[in-house]
């Protein structure tokens, strides 16, 4: 016998926490009554890529010609969270009109519907994507345009119920005309918020999607994943990817641009051949190289709506820790307050990023910022989703 040799137990998890608790010794789900609902960790959401989150330095990189001064350089720590591969697509919000037809009333399906007249103008002849560059299957996946911040939130609001409710199983796919549809009614709706309030937990709970912070957007885009990469000397990336050229520098791609965007004046598409960039409007969604995180269009084709509100010159007012500005999170008196930076904007305009395929390079910068009423769409203006990353790794 070896004396002072003693096998160590499993230490609990939330996955497996044991068939009793390791501060009283009673029994889970037993005669204490205390009840564990099963949990296999957060469940792995449709189009999603995960984002590992960290420190970095945050802000405009290159010269700022507008004077702005409205996102100064700062170092922040961003959580790790979920972000969706793609622009959302066509195909996609035609999807939820159809779920909305279904359950809601005509207004709340006009209301939701994408505003194509954003597509003309007086001085060009845009006709065309007026009336198909939505609803044409040649656009299923190109990213949808027309839509106001305050309908991507609704948006949001319905992904997050259709997607708990497929992995509760209170709904199934069945499929129309080759592609899956899910429809649900009003009384299995009721039904999983009335389940969600009496346990604990279900093991096909997740988060809900929503839109990301400008800060979670900016770290996503510049996808700086390398810890050598991320020594303060070293990231300062100007675009999505490595170097500072707008041109693909390697094998077979070399020479091709790495986004859609406006080269200069009236030119939206470059000369036919290879160094076209393929697009004089939008582009397919998985179009151009992924950056390191695996996201497509991080830099051009269409601008994205984040969730924060446009209040400019407050970066050093607010928690260098998951920051966000949004009501309540940089208030003050005097000189510091809040209405101070409204000035004509008004409290309700909302931060869009990315550069578009009406922008020049300029805007492709991670860095840069924009801004635009939540009530009001344009034809350069999508968005993507996000979800927040709960709990450790498995623990």
């Amino acid at each position: 016998m070896i004396e002072g040799c003693m096998f160590k137990k499993k230490d609990p998890t939330s996955t497996d926490p044991g068939d009793a608790s390791s501060t009283t010794a009673a029994k889970y789900n037993g005669g204490s009554g205390f009840e564990l609902a099963e949990f296999k960790g957060q469940p792995i959401c449709p189009g999603l890529v995960y984002i590992e989150g960290g420190k970095t330095t945050l802000g405009a990189i290159k010269e700022d010609f507008l004077y702005a001064m409205d996102n100064i350089e700062r170092s922040v720590t961003v959580q790790s969270f979920y972000m969706d591969e793609t622009e959302v697509a066509n195909i996609h919000w035609l999807e939820y009109l159809f779920h909305v037809k279904q359950d809601s009333s005509e207004e709340s399906y006009i209301a939701a519907l994408p505003d194509t007249l954003v597509w003309s103008s007086a001085l060009s002849f845009n006709d065309a994507y007026v009336d198909y560059y939505f609803r044409y299957a040649g656009f299923r996946f190109y990213p949808v345009v027309g839509v106001t911040w305050k309908q991507v939130v609704s948006f949001c609001e319905w992904r997050t119920t259709t997607v708990q409710m497929m992995l509760s199983g209170d709904i199934q796919p069945h499929y129309r005309g080759g592609g899956p549809t899910f429809t649900y009614g009003d009384t299995i709706k009721n039904k999983y918020k009335d389940s969600i309030k009496k346990k604990e937990t279900k093991k096909s709970d997740s988060p809900p999607y929503r839109l990301p912070t400008e800060d979670e957007w900016e770290f996503a885009a510049l996808a700086i994943i390398d810890v050598w990469t991320r020594d303060e000397q070293t990231q300062k990336r100007i675009y999505p990817w490595d170097g500072h050229s707008l041109r693909n520098p390697y094998n077979k791609k070399c020479g091709t641009f790495l986004a859609n965007f406006k080269r200069g004046r009236g030119d939206y598409a470059g000369i036919a051949g290879k160094l076209n960039d393929g697009a004089l409007i939008t582009d397919y969604v998985y179009a151009y190289p992924p950056n390191d995180f695996g996201l497509y269009n991080m830099a051009g084709n269409v601008n994205e709506w984040v969730y924060d509100k446009y209040k400019p010159r407050l970066q050093d007012k607010f928690l260098a820790s998951d920051p966000s500005l949004e009501e309540g999170t940089a208030t003050g008196s005097g000189e510091n307050s809040e209405e101070e930076y409204y000035t004509l904007l008004g409290p309700n305009v909302r931060v869009y990023k990315g550069g578009s395929w009406k922008d020049i390079a300029y805007w492709l910068s991670p860095g840069t910022r924009r801004y635009l009423e939540e009530d009001s769409s344009t034809a350069t203006i999508g968005f993507r989703c996000a979800m927040d990353k709960l709990g450790g790794k498995g623990k």
